[in-house]
């Protein structure tokens, strides 16, 4: 269903910058807005200071922004006022900074923490542990394969942290190659009905195979919510039924849903550093927005290879403000409207960038090295393909063994020293 953002209604010029009616200015201010919610620190870490509801703080929000932007609702072909994607997808932010912050205050209140309720009560039979063990041995035999770097950098996790990361990289990339893999042809939006159903017996602690079993065992140990997980499998269920997107606010929500989401799965595990002065909210704002880039980025990226696939994953508005269409994308010729146009689509992505290494900075100084190494070597692929003169049609971009290995160490320092860019 497409919408039309009244940001782009009401601002709209004779000159229309593309970086401003495409939805990046509403996504960056949503994010710099809506995390700055004060919350009140205990000696180890942090308590919020007032209870929220996901309702009241998104109103609220709304309204301390309303002199940056003319709104954050859409309205849809009806006529009606709905919340743009990016406010759908903090309601989920919001949920999951409550998890971490409930929990934080267990953790701080020895009433609370000598009480155990049913549900946290874990009952290991004999030979379960062994068998636990071999499950995320072999998440991390996935990750070591198919991840080589990031794998590289959890190794300076606690084993624990290490261990949790494993198992869910492994539950999605599994949940990736439904629609990616070899079998995609065969995946019916029913087999992913299956795979939601089967998830949900996962955080019931009903695991079908060994992989599951890690990720079973992995959400009774960390404030892990299951929303993250059927937003990823919703991500997978576009793929199967739309192959074109009419604007930012309609490509935005996708990429939150393929890959934003395994950032708010990731934060609780990672952990945030107790001396972090930073809420938590922002800390998943942050998380939130390196998904988005490494999507954005994946996109621009793969736009010869999507291309021949019959898709389109850029915003149909902005090619046609740069005078293009599908059918320049299908014949993958390089002009310069394609460069001026491939230009802002690398600005937008290296801003997401830029607001996600804010909050990389706040991470547990273990969980930091893995993260800034694979958004510093993700940020490169869109300096590849500047390199490439923009034929993102027949020549792939990507980073070389030597510049890899050479990022190595500065994301290391970026993790010890706590800087950003």
């Amino acid at each position: 269903m497409s919408s039309v953002a009244v940001l782009c209604v009401t601002g709209a010029s004779p000159n229309p910058d593309p970086m401003n009616t495409c939805g990046l200015v509403r996504a960056l201010e949503s994010s710099r807005v809506l995390s700055r919610f004060q919350n009140q620190r205990v000696s180890n870490g942090r308590e919020n200071q007032t209870t929220w509801s996901s309702s009241s703080c998104v109103m609220s929000c709304r309204r301390r922004r309303s002199s940056v932007v003319s709104s954050s609702l859409v309205v849809n072909p009806a006529g009606e006022m709905t919340l743009s994607s990016e406010e759908k997808v903090y309601n989920v932010v919001l949920r999951q900074a409550a998890l971490v912050n409930k929990q934080l205050i267990r953790s701080t209140s020895p009433v609370l923490d000598d009480v155990k309720k049913p549900q946290d009560i874990i009952i290991v039979r004999p030979g379960s542990l062994s068998l636990l063990g071999a499950a995320y041995d072999r998440c991390g035999e996935v990750c070591a394969e198919y991840a080589k770097t990031f794998y590289l950098g959890t190794l300076l996790m606690t084993p624990e942290r290490r261990k949790a990361i494993w198992a869910i990289y492994v539950w999605c990339r599994r949940t990736d190659e439904l629609v990616d893999g070899p079998n995609a042809s065969h995946i019916t939006p029913m087999a992913l009905d299956r795979w939601e159903t089967r998830l949900e017996d996962l955080f019931r602690g009903r695991a079908f195979d060994m992989l599951d079993a890690a990720l079973a065992d992995t959400v009774t140990r960390y404030p892990v919510d299951i929303q993250p997980f059927r937003d990823m499998i919703e991500g997978m269920r576009m793929d199967l039924r739309k192959s074109r997107y009419n604007n930012f606010d309609d490509l935005y929500l996708y990429c939150y849903y393929v890959a934003g989401t395994v950032g708010l799965m990731s934060v609780p595990v990672m952990g945030i550093d107790p001396t972090s002065n930073a809420t938590t909210e922002s800390v998943y704002n942050a998380a939130l927005a390196l998904g988005i880039a490494n999507q954005l980025t994946n996109i621009l990226r793969d736009v010869g290879e999507d291309a021949r696939r019959g898709r389109v994953y850029l915003p149909q508005d902005e090619l046609a403000q740069a005078g293009l269409s599908d059918e320049d994308i299908f014949a993958g010729k390089v002009t310069n409207k394609w460069r001026n146009f491939m230009r802002m689509q690398l600005k937008r992505a290296r801003m997401f960038f830029d607001e996600a290494e804010k909050g990389v900075t706040e991470l547990d100084a273990a969980s930091r090295w893995p993260v800034w190494a694979s958004l510093l070597l993700y940020r490169r692929i869109l300096d590849e393909i500047e390199a490439n003169d923009y034929n993102n049609f027949t020549k792939r971009a990507y980073v070389g063994k030597v510049k890899k290995i050479a990022a190595l160490p500065l994301a290391y320092a970026k993790s010890v020293l706590k800087v950003s860019s």
